[in-house]
This record gives C-alpha cells, structure tokens and sequence, in this order.
C-alpha cells in the first residue's frame, strides 16, 4: 500500500507526496482546493482523522461535506 502509512496504532496516515494532480479524478477536479488547503486537510486529517465539521472550520469558506467528498474522492481506497 504505497498511498498510505500504518502505525502501530492502526491509523492510517497520508503523506501529501504520495499523491499526483494527474491522480485527480473527475469529480475530485470540480472541488477546487489549493493546494495549501490540500496540505492542511492532510495535517488534519493526521491529527483528528475523519472529523470533516473540525477541519472545515480551519479552512475558511468551506463546508465539512466539501471536505469529505474532496477526501473521498481524491483518497479514499477501496479494500
């Protein structure tokens, strides 16, 4: 599993150089982040993990379902 680290503790932790704008999927491509906010979903996602209302409230002027369906489609795996 090159996307992704595992812990001892069993979370999952996503280094942001995993992952290529060509690995941009359609749908990931009309929710626009910068990649600043891209950086710091990551960060926060690492700390708090899918506690999307927490993270969206660092990121001024988006929601916590735009959070989640970026996550989603951009990183979620499918095992």
């Amino acid at each position: 599993m090159a996307d992704s680290q595992h812990s001892s503790s069993g979370k999952t932790y996503v280094n942001s150089q995993d992952f290529s704008s060509e690995e941009e999927t359609s749908e990931a491509s009309k929710l626009k982040f910068s990649e600043d906010e891209e950086t710091l979903i990551i960060r926060m996602f690492n700390l708090v993990g899918e506690r999307w209302a927490l993270i969206a409230g660092r990121i001024p002027g988006r929601t916590a379902e735009e959070i989640e369906e970026y996550w989603n489609t951009r990183y979620s795996t499918s095992e």
